[in-house]
């Protein structure tokens, strides 16, 4: 039994300092990144990135505008909420329309970021890919 004791008693003591050890970590990593100021606004970084983001852009708003074949899909998800309804099953319905709510907003707030990226893509080739001006 005293065995048993000293286990545990070891084991707990060393969770604890597992926990203070980890808290301490994450206070000064903390102030390590607090005074780091960036050097540019990350310009040649998002220029060199624009294609990839436009393309996830586009595979977000193709999934969300297919058909009620499409997992995802505005389409699939209203006839879901329909469905909930047709059936009596309320909080379904409930639940499922406060999904559809998001990805309907979803569909909105990716349909303007793709507009803002087309900016961004006309800024990347006047300005050399953010090459000019420091934005590193």
């Amino acid at each position: 039994m005293d065995a048993r004791r000293r286990t545990r008693t070891l084991l707990a003591g060393l969770a604890a300092a597992a926990v203070l050890a980890g808290s301490a970590g994450a206070a000064s990593a903390a102030d390590a990144t607090q005074g780091a100021k960036p050097s540019g606004d990350g310009a040649h970084a998002l220029c060199k990135r624009a294609p990839k983001i436009d393309k996830r852009i586009d595979r977000a708003l193709e999934r969300l505008d297919a058909g009620k074949a499409r997992r995802g899909s505005v389409a699939r998800l209203q006839q879901r909420v329909d469905n909930a309804e047709k059936a009596g099953h309320t909080e379904i319905a409930t639940f499922l329309q406060g999904r559809l709510d998001h990805r309907e907003s979803l569909k909105k707030d990716l349909a303007e970021r793709k507009k803002d990226l087309a900016g961004v893509k006309t800024w990347c080739e006047k300005n050399d890919d953010g090459k000019k001006g420091g934005g590193k």
